[in-house]
């Protein structure tokens, strides 16, 4: 059984917890880390998509963030980045990697595999430079079946126009650019 934190708006913890399962089904407002991993290469600014198993309890089969997570209770927004990372892709990454990009809050509702799935959630979005190959990731099957890197232009065309199966927010990858393009890296 995995406790969430209910938060108000800005993601802040009301000293009430939820069953993650109760959380989806009512909508209850919870926490989740997003970490987009972004690397230059050929002079082109690519980031990784990680295509999300067949058997997840949303979004199955489709292209992802590079890792995310929902935030157990007690944790905080960095630790449950850290630790997603590392259960994700096999990565062990540093607090001091993590840049933040801001928090956002969404909530939308869908069937799936035969059941209301109702996401509300207040997600602190980070970017993390790191140029490794595909095959250098240590995968967790029961969440990801592939990670690829994308050209970043071709992937934000390609979720506008909707050609690729996602749940890519397209704000959030304009939060990734726009941080990219003001710290000047």
């Amino acid at each position: 059984m995995e406790l969430l934190d209910i938060v108000d708006e800005h993601g802040r913890i009301t000293g009430i917890v939820v069953e993650r399962e109760e959380a989806h089904r009512k909508g209850i407002l919870h926490r989740t880390s997003h970490v987009w991993i972004v690397r230059e290469k050929n002079g082109q600014l690519q980031i990784l998509l990680q295509k999300r198993s067949e058997e997840k309890d949303s979004h199955p089969g489709c292209y992802d963030i590079s890792s995310a997570g929902h935030i157990p209770a007690g944790e905080d927004f960095i630790s449950s980045a850290l630790r997603e990372l590392k259960e994700e892709l096999g990565y062990d990454a540093k607090p001091e990697q993590l840049i933040y990009c801001g928090q956002r809050q969404f909530e939308f509702q869908q069937i799936f595999h035969g059941k209301l799935f109702h996401d509300n959630q207040v997600s602190n979005v980070y970017l993390m430079w790191l140029d490794q190959e595909p095959e250098q990731f240590t995968l967790q099957k029961e969440e990801i079946s592939e990670v690829r890197w994308m050209e970043f232009k071709d992937c934000f065309q390609k979720v506008k126009s909707n050609q690729i199966p996602n749940c890519i927010y397209l704000e959030e990858l304009e939060m990734i650019q726009k941080k990219i393009l003001s710290d000047g890296i």
